[in-house]
C-alpha cells in the first residue's frame, strides 16, 4: 500500500511539472501567430495601394432607327411578332468580337442593355408598324387574333477584328407563318456588314445599329412581299 501511494504521488508531481511547460509552449504559439498577423498588416500598409475598385461596364443599346420611309403596298392583315431567338454564343448581353475563325470573345467592360435578340423584338415590330403596310402589328403573346406571325432568329452579331478597320457582321433569319392556314409562307436569311468608325467597342455598337437598320428594312420588304402571295 505504501508503494502504491508513492507511485501515485510521483505521477501527480510529474504532471504538475509538465503543466507549466505546456503553457509556455501555448503562449509562444499565440505570440508567433500574432507576430505573423502584425507583419502582414505592416507589409500591406507599406505598399500604399488602395483596394482594387470594381470597374462598372458601359451599357449600350440597339436602336436601329428606320431608314427613309418608302411607299409600300398595303396589306389588310394583322401581323404578330414572335419572341426573337439567338444562336448559341449570341444569346448573351455581352458584346461579341472575333479575331480569328470559330472563336468568340467578349468585351470585358462593355455590354448590351439586354440580349440583342430581346432588343430586336420591339425593333422588328416598330419597323413593320412604321411601314404602314399592315392593319396592325402586335407582339406575342397578343390578345388579338393575327393573320401572320414573324419569327426571327439572330444568327450572328459580332465585331470582326481580322482586318482593319474592324467591321460588324449581322445575320438574321426570318420566317413568315400563315396562322390561319398553319403553314410557313417563306423563310430567308438577311446579312449585312458595316465598318466600325473606331476600332473599339463603341465603334462596334455604332456600326451594329447602322447594319441592323438596313437588315430590318429588308425584313419589312420581305414580309410585305410574301404576305401579298398569301
Amino acid at each position: 500500500m505504501k508503494r502504491n501511494g508513492r507511485s501515485a504521488l510521483s505521477t501527480a508531481m510529474a504532471c504538475r511539472d509538465r503543466a507549466p511547460a505546456r503553457r509556455v509552449r501555448e503562449r509562444r504559439l499565440v505570440w508567433r501567430r500574432l507576430g505573423t498577423l502584425a507583419l502582414g498588416t505592416l507589409v500591406l500598409g507599406c505598399t500604399g495601394l488602395p483596394p482594387a475598385a470594381l470597374e462598372v461596364p458601359d451599357t449600350h443599346v440597339l436602336v436601329a432607327r428606320p431608314l427613309t420611309p418608302a411607299t409600300r403596298p398595303r396589306r389588310d392583315l394583322v401581323v404578330e411578332v414572335g419572341p426573337p431567338r439567338a444562336r448559341p454564343g449570341f444569346d448573351t448581353p455581352q458584346i461579341v468580337y472575333v479575331q480569328r475563325p470559330y472563336e468568340l470573345d467578349y468585351f470585358a467592360t462593355h455590354r448590351w442593355a439586354a440580349t440583342p435578340a430581346r432588343m430586336l423584338g420591339p425593333l422588328v415590330a416598330q419597323a413593320l408598324d412604321q411601314s404602314g403596310s399592315f392593319s396592325a402589328v402586335v407582339r406575342a403573346p397578343a390578345p388579338v387574333r393575327a393573320d401572320l406571325r414573324v419569327d426571327v432568329e439572330l444568327v450572328r452579331l459580332q465585331q470582326n477584328f481580322a482586318s482593319r478597320p474592324s467591321r460588324v457582321e449581322i445575320a438574321l433569319r426570318a420566317e413568315l407563318v400563315d396562322l390561319q392556314a398553319k403553314r410557313v409562307l417563306a423563310s430567308t436569311l438577311f446579312e449585312d456588314t458595316e465598318s466600325a468608325p473606331t476600332d473599339d467597342a463603341y465603334g462596334g455598337v455604332t456600326a451594329a445599329n447602322a447594319a441592323a437598320a438596313r437588315v430590318l428594312d429588308k425584313l419589312v420588304d420581305f414580309c410585305i412581299a410574301e404576305a401579298g402571295r398569301r
